[in-house]
């Protein structure tokens, strides 16, 4: 599927005129908030052990904020390579008798029958991920969905908003703790990488900057 055909998709879903604000702010898009932890770097090989997603709502005065969290942890797939080293970073114990994972179907289906809701409430067409280092998290993502054969993926397959890159921008920040801090956003540390601590602070930065960028006047509403 060509860049040209979503562009085109996406230019009819959000025109001007439409009834959600959301959708008007986008494109047709809803911003999605997504971190993943996983065994490795390689998506391919690679376990996906945890996935966190946040969707993001829009008050009557346009303004953006993380509106509902979904969080698993997950099963390494038959086969999937997870480096020791991976499970020191993340503090991830596979064997913990709590851990109480799914396999990836499980927790994608869960994830995505949300963002289907969320993009009916918000007129929304496709659902479009914001992470942290966004390509690492989408690829993983793709991955999960293609190994599962998973027909009703509601995210653009290969756009994104990359928060590294827009925290760069906002507050010449790149790291998310550093970013988060530079933004008022408070940041514990011993609870990085856990995918639902990352991503419900990743989804506060994405709300903080698109909000600041409309409060210095870089974005009218569409009823002024």
């Amino acid at each position: 599927m060509t860049d040209e055909h979503y562009e085109d998709e996406q230019d009819a879903a959000g025109s001007p005129g439409s009834r959600h604000p959301m959708a008007e702010r986008f494109r047709g898009y809803l911003p999605v908030v997504v971190d993943v932890e996983t065994g490795g770097f390689n998506s391919a090989t690679d376990a996906l052990l945890e996935i966190a997603a946040v969707t993001i709502g829009m008050d009557d005065k346009g303004f953006l904020f993380p509106e509902h969290t979904y969080f698993y942890r997950v099963e390494p797939f038959e086969g999937a390579n997870v480096e020791q080293a991976a499970l020191e970073f993340t503090g991830i114990k596979l064997d913990h008798p709590l851990r109480m994972a799914v396999n990836e179907d499980v927790a994608l289906t869960d994830i995505f029958r949300g963002i289907r809701k969320a993009l009916k409430a918000n007129g929304c067409k496709r659902a479009i991920l914001v992470g942290h280092n966004s390509s690492f998290d989408l690829g993983f993502l793709n991955a999960a969905v293609a190994r599962n054969d998973l027909k009703r993926n509601p995210f653009h397959p290969f756009s994104s908003f990359d928060t590294a890159t827009l925290a760069g921008l906002a507050y010449g920040q790149t790291v998310l703790a550093r970013a988060c801090q530079s933004a008022d956003i408070d940041f514990d540390g011993r609870e990085a990488h856990s995918a639902r601590y990352d991503t419900e602070k990743t989804a506060e930065l994405f709300c903080a900057i698109v909000n600041r960028w409309k409060d210095m006047g870089g974005w009218r509403d569409f009823n002024d």
